[in-house]
């Protein structure tokens, strides 16, 4: 029997953090939510559907993913697989199932949801989401000759091989330095197609200028800097 738990970073997702919680599958053993600074309810929210809450006063996608690895990293029994999940309810976290399948059936190391468009809502990814995906993704192919067609952040990896990766990313960073630290250390991995509609709220990386600027700037920089490492 995999152990399974879920990281997922939250910012003022206080109306969609119970639906995200409330549709993860049974087989998962622990929810672990992180509210990154958030200044609504989404700490009560989240607990009273059942969430075990961390809080990360450090604003960035990294820094609270950082906090739910060091928490689970003091636990006596340590899980097998960590599933990320975003908290304004885009994905459809019934679907983990699918994710974490070709750990469990075939031993891949790593597994990402791919957002594909046949089973994207209409407008759920901006086209500048939908451009920093292609660009990214087309890089990694020529330079790693990787296969990946997203980066999407509905993601389930070993545990084991996620702490060999050694994260650091602290912000925007943090899937694309996943799966390029995946590629350079020569893990399996596959894309399963997910479905995704439009979040609950306002997002706030590609719903702002400046968010969607500074996420581009930090994911070429990764591709580069991985380029001549």
């Amino acid at each position: 029997m995999n152990k399974i738990k879920v990281i997922i970073p939250a910012y003022n997702e206080e109306k969609a953090i119970a639906n995200v919680i409330r549709d993860i599958p049974n087989c998962v053993s622990e929810i672990i939510v992180i509210s990154n600074n958030s200044t609504d309810n989404t700490i009560t929210v989240a607990q009273n559907a059942g969430a075990t809450v961390l809080s990360e006063n450090r604003k960035g996608y990294g820094y609270a993913c950082l906090k739910g690895l060091e928490y689970i990293s003091k636990q006596e029994i340590k899980p097998d697989i960590i599933v990320f999940l975003d908290g304004d309810y885009s994905d459809y976290p019934e679907e983990l199932t699918k994710l974490i399948a070709p750990i469990v059936n075939d031993n891949i190391d790593f597994v990402i949801g791919a957002r594909v468009a046949r089973l994207r809502e209409k407008n759920s990814m901006t086209p500048q989401q939908v451009f920093g995906n292609w660009l990214a993704t087309f890089l990694m192919k020529i330079l790693f000759k990787a296969t990946f067609t997203d980066l999407g952040p509905f993601r389930a990896i070993k545990y084991d091989k996620l702490l060999a990766l050694n994260m650091e990313d602290k912000t925007y960073g943090w899937t694309v330095e996943m799966q390029l630290k995946a590629l350079k250390q020569k893990m399996s991995y596959v894309e399963i197609p997910v479905r995704y509609k439009n979040r609950i709220g306002v997002s706030k990386i590609s719903g702002t200028v400046k968010g969607t600027f500074m996420a581009g700037i930090k994911i070429i920089g990764w591709i580069f800097k991985y380029t001549y490492k």
